[in-house]
């Protein structure tokens, strides 16, 4: 089964920075009681500071897809989306490693 991963690419309306991560962290506090789901973490970008990304681990393609398909998933990810001029979300899978 290969390793999986959920990415996002925002960027955020100019002052809405800590508004942006407060509603962030509360999704992916959320995000995190999924079975399935790894540490969520969140980067911003030291050149474009209204840049961030989002990723985390997934157990599998399918319960990346529960999430997704959960109930409370578009409300939740809306209350993070308005703080934000561009969302790019994407899935990966892991190719290589090098230890």
């Amino acid at each position: 089964m290969p390793e999986t991963y959920t990415s996002g690419v925002w960027l955020v309306k100019a002052g809405d920075e800590d508004d942006f991560v407060a509603a962030w962290r509360e999704f992916a506090a959320w995000a995190r009681t999924m079975q399935g789901c790894g540490v969520l973490r969140l980067v911003r970008d030291l050149e474009e500071p209204a840049r961030f990304m989002s990723f985390a681990p997934w157990e599998s393609f399918e319960t990346q897809r529960a999430w997704k398909d959960s109930d409370q998933f578009r409300e939740r990810i809306m209350s993070v989306r308005r703080h934000v001029d561009d969302f790019t979300p994407s899935t990966y899978e892991l190719v290589t490693q090098v230890d």
